[in-house]
C-alpha cells in the first residue's frame, strides 16, 4: 500500500465568528505576544479590529506590521524581519489575503536562516522558522493558511520565487467566512477561480494521493456549486461559508499533491506584469486544461462531473469537453479579462514569453502536470492565452 506523507496545521478553527477565538487559541499554544502581519487596507478599513479587539480584551500585547503589498517582494520581507527584532514577539499572526500570509511565512523563514530570500528558492527546502505562525485568511481563495508554500518576488531578477518547506506551514489557522462578506466581486471571482485551480491541479497532479484526492473532490464540489452565488450574491452566507471551506480544503490538497502547469505559468505573469495571482490563474486555466485534457481524461472528466460542468452520466470525452468549454463560460460570466484587456501590450507580452517559459519550468510545477510541456509548448500556450 502507498505510504502518504501529509502535512497540515496543528489546529484549525473553522466557522463563522471563529476569529473571536484568536486569544484563546494563542493561550492553548502557549503564546502571548504576537506581531500581526497585515496590509494597509485591513488597518484603514477597521477590519483588523475583528482580530485586535479579542486580543486586547484578553489583555494581550501585540504589534502590527502593515507594510505588505499585493505581490510580496524580497525587500518587504527584509523590512518585516527588521520589525520582528524590535520587540520580544513569540509568534506571527497573518491577517488578510494571500499576500500578508505569504509575507509572514517568508519573514519567519528568513529570520530563522538569515541571508537573502533567494537563498530559499526551490529546490532549496525551507523547513526552519524563527517563530510559529497563525494564519487568518480574509478571502476564500489562496488556501495559504494551510500550505507549506510561499511566493516572493525577487526584485533584482524580476522573478516570482516558489519557496517550500515546513517553515512556511502555519502552526494554526482560523478560517472565518464572515471575514469575506465585504470582499468585492473582482477579488471574489479571482480568488474563487484560484481555489478551484488548486483543487483541480491537485486532483490531476502526478503527485496526487488518496488523501489529497478526498480533499480536492470535496473542494471541487463546494466551489463548483457556490462560486457563482458568492460572486452574484456577496452577502449569501451559505455560499460564502462553502467557498471558504472549499478554499481551505483545496489548500490542503495542493499543499500535499502540488500544483501543476497553471501555477507554473501564472507566477511569471505576476512578476513581469503585476497581474494578481488568482486573475492570472483564471486567464490561463481554460487553455492549459485543453492542452492537458487527453493526458488525464478520466480525472478531468470526473472533475467536470464533481464541479457541475458535466452531468453525472456523461462519458469521459463529453465531460472533458464540457469542462474546457465551461471554464471559458465561467471566465466570461466572472468578467475575467484577457491579458490584452488587462492592459498588457502585445509587444511586451511577446517580448517576455520566452523568459516567462524559462521561469515557469524552473519552478518545477510543470513537471507535476499530466502532460509535461516543453519550453516551446509553454511559449505557444502564452501565445494562445494572449490571443484568447
Amino acid at each position: 500500500m502507498e505510504i502518504i506523507s501529509f502535512q497540515s496545521p496543528r489546529i484549525m478553527e473553522i466557522g463563522g465568528g471563529s476569529v473571536a477565538k484568536a486569544a484563546s487559541l494563542l493561550s492553548r499554544l502557549g503564546l502571548s505576544h504576537p506581531l500581526i502581519v497585515t496590509d494597509p487596507f485591513m488597518v484603514s478599513s477597521g477590519m483588523i479590529d475583528r482580530l485586535t479587539g479579542p486580543l486586547a480584551e484578553a489583555g494581550l500585547a501585540f504589534g502590527v506590521f502593515s507594510d505588505t503589498i499585493p505581490e510580496p517582494t524580497d525587500d518587504i520581507i527584509d523590512n518585516g524581519v527588521a520589525r520582528m527584532a524590535e520587540a520580544k514577539y513569540d509568534c506571527l499572526i497573518a491577517f488578510g489575503g494571500g499576500s500578508p500570509m505569504d509575507t509572514a511565512k517568508a519573514m519567519t523563514i528568513l529570520a530563522a536562516g538569515g541571508g537573502k530570500m533567494r537563498d530559499y528558492k526551490v529546490p532549496a527546502v525551507a523547513d526552519m522558522a524563527a517563530m510559529p505562525l497563525i494564519a487568518i485568511p480574509t478571502t476564500a481563495g489562496t488556501g495559504s493558511e494551510c500550505t507549506r508554500f510561499t511566493i516572493i518576488t525577487d526584485t533584482a531578477h524580476d522573478e516570482k520565487m516558489l519557496i517550500a518547506g515546513l517553515g512556511a506551514l502555519p502552526l494554526a489557522a482560523i478560517v472565518d467566512y464572515e471575514l469575506t462578506f465585504s470582499v468585492p466581486p473582482r477579488i471574489t471571482a479571482d480568488t474563487g477561480v484560484d481555489s478551484f485551480t488548486h483543487a483541480l491541479e491537485a486532483f490531476v497532479s502526478r503527485r496526487a494521493n488518496a488523501f489529497s484526492d478526498a480533499l480536492a473532490i470535496s473542494a471541487m464540489r463546494l466551489i463548483g456549486a457556490n462560486l457563482r452565488k458568492a460572486f452574484h450574491e456577496p452577502k449569501n452566507a451559505e455560499a460564502r461559508a462553502a467557498m471558504m471551506l472549499g478554499a481551505t480544503q483545496a489548500g490542503l490538497a495542493f499543499s500535499n499533491a502540488s500544483v501543476a502547469l497553471v501555477h507554473g505559468m501564472s507566477r511569471p505573469i505576476g512578476a513581469h506584469f503585476h497581474v494578481p495571482h488568482g486573475l492570472s490563474n483564471a486567464m490561463l486555466l481554460p487553455a492549459i486544461t485543453r492542452f492537458s485534457l487527453n493526458a488525464a481524461l478520466p480525472r478531468y472528466a470526473e472533475a467536470a462531473r464533481l464541479s457541475g460542468f458535466a452531468n453525472p452520466d456523461d462519458a469521459d470525452q463529453l465531460a472533458g469537453a464540457k469542462l474546457v468549454n465551461g471554464l471559458d463560460e465561467l471566465n466570461a460570466e466572472l468578467n475575467v479579462p484577457t491579458p490584452g484587456k488587462f492592459g498588457i501590450s502585445a509587444a511586451d507580452w511577446h517580448a517576455k514569453k520566452s523568459t516567462m517559459a524559462t521561469q515557469a519550468l524552473a519552478s518545477g510545477s510543470p513537471n507535476n502536470n499530466p502532460r509535461i510541456p516543453s519550453h516551446a509548448e509553454i511559449v505557444e500556450l502564452y501565445e494562445v492565452v494572449y490571443g484568447a
